[in-house]
């Protein structure tokens, strides 16, 4: 094979690399500005366990995806550049904050009607502000965990450092964010008259119980696609 073919080969092989990589992160960093947007704009009642319903907040449905994203990009280019893009992500929540902010204080036209994004502000910024603690300790310690349990496995058992950093992860980011939502921002629907401490376990426990199923459905693509794209981009096992 001729210099000029060989760099021609890895010119494509580099290019596919980047367009995979410019994928995740764009999935990973537009699903953050989509809970941002949407966050907890609506509750949805999935199921009840006994006398318990399943409440979830509408923003959190995309939200296992950037697990999905940062394990897959953990697997394939590494730790730092997994946590090169949470630092992005948390910039991204910085900015949707900033934006909202800007767009308050400015003047709005005479004779419109300002209700809408007054109340997609203040929601935003209780989710945005509950968002950006729950968001930057549970992916560092998802793709802290997940490069954990690779190096004890010595690179073996896919499954486990994929379900095994996100379970974990997931029930820290839940937890800070329905924490941080009802006593810092105040914005959870607190049932008036009965006590908080129940409904705010419930909420956590509802939040948690779709991730972790949601976690649990995405072993067999998450190893189906790493598999695939370790072939198809040529990437090293020891990435």
């Amino acid at each position: 094979m001729s210099y000029d073919t060989q760099l021609s080969v890895r010119t494509a092989l580099e290019a596919r690399r980047d367009g995979v990589f410019l994928l995740l992160a764009g999935l990973f960093l537009g699903t953050l500005g989509m809970l941002n947007i949407l966050g907890l704009t609506r509750f949805l009642q999935l199921g009840q366990i006994g006398p318990w319903p399943v409440v979830v907040a509408v923003g959190a449905l995309p939200y296992p995806v950037t697990f999905l994203c940062t394990d897959l990009i953990s697997e394939l280019w590494g730790e730092t550049r997994a946590n090169q893009l949470v630092w992005v992500g948390l910039l991204l929540n910085g900015w949707v904050l900033l934006i909202l902010w800007l767009g308050g204080l400015l003047p709005a036209m005479s004779g419109s009607d300002d209700t809408t994004f007054r109340t997609i502000q203040q929601l935003s910024f209780g989710s945005v502000g509950a968002s950006m603690v729950a968001y930057l300790s549970a992916q560092f310690i998802d793709v802290r965990l997940f490069h954990f349990w690779k190096k004890l496995t010595n690179g073996r058992a896919l499954w486990l450092r994929n379900n095994g950093s996100t379970v974990i992860s997931q029930l820290v980011d839940t937890s800070a964010v329905v924490m941080i939502s009802h006593y810092g921002a105040h914005v959870l629907p607190i049932r008036a008259g009965e006590e908080v401490v129940p409904q705010l376990i419930a909420f956590i426990g509802s939040g948690y119980l779709f991730k972790l199923i949601a976690a649990l459905a995405d072993t067999l693509p998450f190893i189906w696609l790493t598999g695939w794209l370790r072939q198809w981009l040529e990437m090293p096992a020891d990435a």
